[in-house]
């Protein structure tokens, strides 16, 4: 069953912790570039398919021992907090224009993009951890679905002026605040059981 409360924290945490990454960057260039709704539908099909595969492997998680799960979900969320406040907002990246403008050449261009750079990304694991940890899988994909679309949403149409009023470095503090609170929960959990 659908829960609104769970899709809503899963889609805070992504987001925050995508906000920091190459994806809005990615977006940001393909978007000046090219026409926004085609580089949109390939980011956002790529996309589908990580969250996918995330809240796939977070289902399997769930079949652990309970608190055996929360020690390893809470240990995943500090390593991703730590590395979070220990990395630096991602430079530019060298991305190869398609040839032709049509359609599939730029919604595809987009798509491998996404596919390869985020495969195995921070967010695709904090997404399985989600999963693994609400034991949702409709509401966590939905969540982490709608803020990494949210995120290249923004990138896309918009990210030049969102880091002229909120630095990269802020918005990497807050994602890793959130997720070190997210761990600090996870280990309570399973230490109190």
């Amino acid at each position: 069953m659908f829960s609104l409360t769970t899709a809503a924290v899963v889609f805070g945490v992504i987001f925050l912790a995508e906000l920091p990454d190459k994806t809005a960057l990615a977006g940001l260039l393909l978007g000046t570039r090219f026409r926004a709704s085609y580089v949109f539908a390939g980011v956002a099909a790529a996309f589908a398919i990580h969250v996918v595969l995330a809240v796939a492997a977070g289902s399997v998680l769930t079949l652990l021992p309970q608190r055996p799960l929360q020690a390893v979900v809470g240990l995943l969320f500090l390593g991703g907090g730590l590395y979070l406040l220990r990395s630096k907002a991602e430079e530019d990246e060298e991305i190869k224009e398609p040839t032709s403008a049509s359609f599939w050449k730029v919604a595809g261009s987009g798509f491998m993009l996404i596919l390869v750079a985020e495969f195995g990304d921070l967010t695709q694991i904090m997404t399985a951890n989600l999963a693994a940890r609400y034991d949702d899988w409709l509401s966590v994909g939905i969540g982490a679905f709608a803020a990494l679309c949210a995120v290249a949403g923004i990138g896309i149409l918009g990210g030049r002026a969102l880091l002229k009023r909120v630095p990269m470095r802020l918005i990497t503090r807050v994602a890793a605040c959130v997720m070190l609170v997210l761990a600090a929960w996870s280990l309570y959990e399973a230490i109190a059981g």
